[in-house]
């Protein structure tokens, strides 16, 4: 049998990553623990110990092919959280949907496929284990991890694609190894109810509360996302928008309960996550931490694709990735090019392995609202200052024989460690901007007294932006220098946190469940958190390189909450606390708000120096609520045209 280890790292070697060439001809692409390559998984290797644990670690490891990869633009691209950017490819474009762009989101360009292409493999592993693991002697607490994720999975599918197939080939949840051609899509709600809640259900009842390994799967995990099921699906029976779902179906229960009944379940679920978390998770005391990169795995930490700095580990290069799974390199998107700023010539940020640069890919960039509804208040709320690089400092002391200090705006000189440019909380008129890229070479303006060059909210473009810091690389082998910003980012990917029980129930409190907690009462645990400074992420350049920031505005933040909380309230507040986490898409195609939220944005142009304002719209239709299957998949299958075109989310 498998041993439990107290907190062992899961540990495993590359998985293959091919286009299928048939839907459900997938079993798992290799063997990762085994020095051995396979080609296939078969029920008698899933009846013995090595089987087993080959089998779980692959679906542990089969997260690292989507989450930091180009799938974050199905979650953020075209949302209020993010637009294209200046050095933008189809990978952003298409799926933002901006009129006047060269939008062409087609089944050949939604970067679906990422997801897709990850996730049936890892379901059929997972069918394996479950029908198979007993047989060797394992407990359900360790069969429940495949319960897990299969059911993950198959969540991850139904909210992005709609209703999704079952049958891989031999039976409704059956483990296949038979190659099939054709396939039959499952309606949304046999997804969630034969799939979905089963799977999580027990997983729940059988998971421990402490990991098997570190990074394993817990009780609480699975009550997250059995509470996030709940309420996703009770959104989607209630359908307030009229949004249409595929298969055509009617939005009705198989099991006979309504919208309500399922809020009521996702609070319920939610609460005993909240009530009940073991000594291994709940809220750190700032919220400044929970994103730090020295603080990775953290107890907030609920589920993460692990990646670090063991290059066998990584399976990827340290020092210049390609842009590849499983490279984790979702954070470039977000970073603009930083580097080209210019000191009287001189080049005085250079790209640097740390939390605040990296690899700038300028892919992504954020709209005008995101700094003046969404993070509104800076002063008291720490989720602005928490999220985004506003303040780059100079760093030619990493460079050998680099000038400095380098003369800066107004002439002055500006010293390693100091500001270069910022970019202000809030608008300053006082700010004189150049004619076009000007001497900064980004168009950065002045403000008398100050050396750093400036720009205001409202002059933020597709070129120049703040980078989000929660994304940005942690290293610890820059040896005083700057390191490899080039290669690929060696931090885990946060995927679920213990925060979001809390928002999951205060969303089910607003549409109709009752329990001892309102959801003012739950989201202001969160606003009290942010109201606690302990450090200033930008500001430590003007505070002498230190940074620290006592200050407690919780409060303030909890009397500014309001009487009653409303969906927007909630949108508004997951967008503070998880922005650019790869929430967004699906928070707003949940509450179906996708077309309020995003239909219009404003941003400045591509050209260094442009800070004149553009109002765009977004084409965003109903039938954009689902994204359609990926066109490898259909050019795979031995179906007829019509069947594809059937078998095709309609719209595209």
């Amino acid at each position: 049998m498998i041993k439990y280890k107290d907190m062992t790292k899961i540990k495993f070697k590359t998985i293959a990553s091919a286009l299928f060439i048939a839907l459900f001809a997938v079993s798992c692409s290799s063997d990762i623990l085994d020095e051995h390559s396979r080609t296939a998984y078969t029920p008698d290797y899933f009846k013995t110990e090595a089987g087993i644990q080959a089998g779980i670690t692959a679906l542990y490891a089969h997260t690292r092919y989507f989450y930091g990869q180009y799938y974050y633009m199905v979650c953020e691209s075209g949302t209020d959280e993010y637009t294209f950017a200046q050095n933008s490819n189809g990978n952003s474009i298409d799926p933002d949907l901006t009129v006047g762009s060269s939008s062409n989101f087609t089944p050949s360009t939604s970067r679906g496929d990422a997801l897709w292409n990850a996730v049936w493999s890892a379901i059929n592993t997972a069918s394996g284990i479950i029908e198979n693991a007993s047989e060797a002697g394992e407990p359900e607490s360790l069969i429940s991890e495949a319960r897990f994720w299969r059911a993950f999975d198959y969540f991850m599918l139904v909210q992005t694609f709609g209703g999704v197939p079952l049958d891989l080939g031999s039976g409704e949840l059956k483990f296949n190894i038979t190659p099939s051609r054709v396939s039959v899509r499952n309606t949304v709600p046999e997804v969630y109810t034969k799939a979905i809640f089963p799977d999580m259900k027990i997983a729940v009842e059988n998971l421990p509360e402490e990991g098997r390994v570190t990074g394993g799967l817990t009780k609480t995990a699975a009550r997250l996302y059995l509470a996030k099921a709940y309420l996703t699906y009770g959104w989607w029976l209630q359908n307030p928008g009229n949004i249409p779902t595929y298969p055509e179906t009617a939005r009705t229960d198989p099991d006979g309960h309504d919208a309500a009944w399922y809020f009521q379940q996702a609070y319920n679920v939610a609460l005993e996550g909240i009530n009940n978390p073991g000594k291994f998770f709940g809220l750190l005391d700032y919220f400044y931490d929970v994103n730090l990169g020295s603080n990775d795995r953290n107890k907030e930490i609920v589920l993460y694709s692990d990646h670090t700095q063991d290059q066998d580990y990584n399976a990827s290069s340290l020092s210049y990735a390609t842009g590849a799974a499983p490279d984790n390199f979702a954070g470039w998107f977000t970073t603009s090019n930083y580097t080209l700023v210019r000191s009287n010539g001189v080049t005085s940020v250079d790209r640097e392995a740390v939390q605040w640069g990296g690899r700038p890919w300028t892919a992504l960039a954020p709209p005008y609202k995101v700094f003046t509804n969404t993070f509104a208040d800076k002063t008291n709320d720490s989720r602005y200052d928490g999220t985004f690089v506003t303040v780059y400092p100079a760093n030619m002391d990493k460079v050998p024989g680099r000038q400095d200090p380098v003369i800066n705006a107004n002439g002055l000189p500006v010293h390693s460690g100091e500001p270069i440019f910022t970019f202000l909380d809030e608008e300053n008129p006082a700010v004189v901007y150049p004619s076009g890229a000007g001497t900064s070479q980004i168009g950065g303006g002045t403000l008398p007294g100050r050396a750093d060059w400036v720009i205001n909210p409202s002059g933020i473009s597709r070129i120049f932006y703040p980078g989000l810091w929660k994304l940005g690389p942690y290293r610890t082998d820059n040896n005083g220098g700057l390191g490899s910003p080039n290669g690929g980012v060696t931090r885990p990917w946060n995927i679920a946190k213990f925060s979001e029980l809390y928002f999951i129930a205060a969303e089910a409190a607003v549409k109709g469940a009752s329990g001892t907690k309102s959801a003012r009462d739950l989201i202001n645990v969160i606003r009290a958190r942010a109201g606690k400074w302990r450090y200033s992420n930008n500001g430590q350049w003007s505070m002498g390189g230190d940074g620290t920031k006592i200050e407690d505005h919780s409060a303030e933040m909890t009397a500014a909450t309001p009487a009653t909380i409303d969906i927007d309230y909630i949108l508004a507040e997951r967008s503070r606390e998880y922005y650019g986490e790869g929430y967004r898409w699906y928070d707003l195609v949940r509450t179906q708000k996708w077309t309020d939220y995003a239909k219009t944005y404003t941003i400045c142009g591509s050209a260094a120096g442009d800070h004149t304002q553009v109002t765009y719209t977004r084409n965003i239709q109903p039938y954009h609520y689902l994204r359609p299957i990926p066109q490898d998949q259909l050019d795979a299958m031995t179906m007829t045209d019509d069947e594809k075109a059937a078998y095709q989310n309609p719209g595209y």
